[in-house]
């Protein structure tokens, strides 16, 4: 039976959702940071990062808004439509699943490391455990069997 003919099980949907909800969330936070590097839409000081090697939050915007904004958009996207594009596959080390799956995995372990690296400068809030769990949600998701399965390449 073709993949793309089986009922999306639960977690797949599930999937999906957290990781649009994930990159929605990351591409309204880094284009206020880009819209005002010192921080004022966001009502942060620049003083938070004043550990870190940067004066503003331009560069810590643009990652947001990219590795942990655009990206998970599309790893949404391509989790729920399959797409057929060769191109993402030259990079998946799992060639028995679609490379939409391996997408997955990735932005959940991105989202862990990005919180994790934002803790180092900004010190422990309550939302860096909110997204550490969003994280491993992600990851625990992706790679249950019924995930794994549906995003399985038939042989």
């Amino acid at each position: 039976m073709s993949t793309r003919t089986q009922p999306r099980p639960f977690a797949v949907w599930l999937l999906i959702a957290l990781q649009f909800f994930l990159g929605l969330g990351a591409l309204a936070g880094g284009a206020c940071f880009i819209l005002a590097p010192d921080g004022s839409i966001m009502h942060m000081p620049v003083s938070m990062i004043s550990g870190s090697p940067f004066s503003s939050f331009l560069i810590p915007g643009i990652i947001l808004f990219t590795v942990v904004g655009i990206y998970p958009v599309m790893v949404a996207y391509s989790l729920w439509q399959k797409p057929t594009w060769v191109w993402p596959n030259a990079i998946n080390p799992f060639k028995q699943t679609h490379w939409s799956w391996a997408g997955s995995l990735a932005a959940g372990v991105i989202v862990l490391i990005w919180i994790t690296v934002e803790v180092q400068f900004t010190g422990v809030g309550v939302l860096h455990f909110v997204y550490w769990a969003w994280g491993i949600v992600l990851i625990v998701l992706t790679l249950l069997p019924d995930v794994r399965k549906y995003y399985r390449l038939k042989a």
